[in-house]
């Protein structure tokens, strides 16, 4: 079924910027900062796979779950929405454990008879 993987992952994309949006994680706590890095961190990995393409590492699969359409050579169209997906999901899983040890660290000190 073409398109299955591109639907997969754009309903992936809106449950993490849900989350995201939600809790304050990443883009709705920063915009700018978490634009830049899923940016930049999109661009390497693009650069990356072109670099694996180019070498003959990386070549495209034959999947009936692509709609067929590639940026060049062996880079389906889904593969950079994957990267910006898997860009924003770290800063999401980064952000969401920064708190919950912070959370952690003051309800143990306040445990202990210490302030917040």
């Amino acid at each position: 079924m073409p398109g299955l993987y591109l639907a997969a992952l754009l309903v992936s994309v809106a449950g993490i910027l849900t989350l995201d949006a939600r809790f304050r994680l990443a883009f709705w706590a920063q915009p700018v900062p978490t634009a830049i890095a899923v940016a930049l961190g999109t661009l390497f990995f693009v650069a990356w796979d072109a670099v694996g393409i180019a070498s003959g590492v990386f070549v495209r699969g034959g999947s009936p779950l692509f709609i067929g359409v590639e940026l060049f050579p062996h880079m389906p169209v889904e593969e950079p929405v994957f990267l910006a997906f898997l860009c924003h999901l770290a800063l999401v899983a980064q952000a969401a454990w920064s708190r919950w040890r912070l959370r952690h660290r003051v309800e143990r000190r306040v445990q202990r008879g210490g302030t917040a």
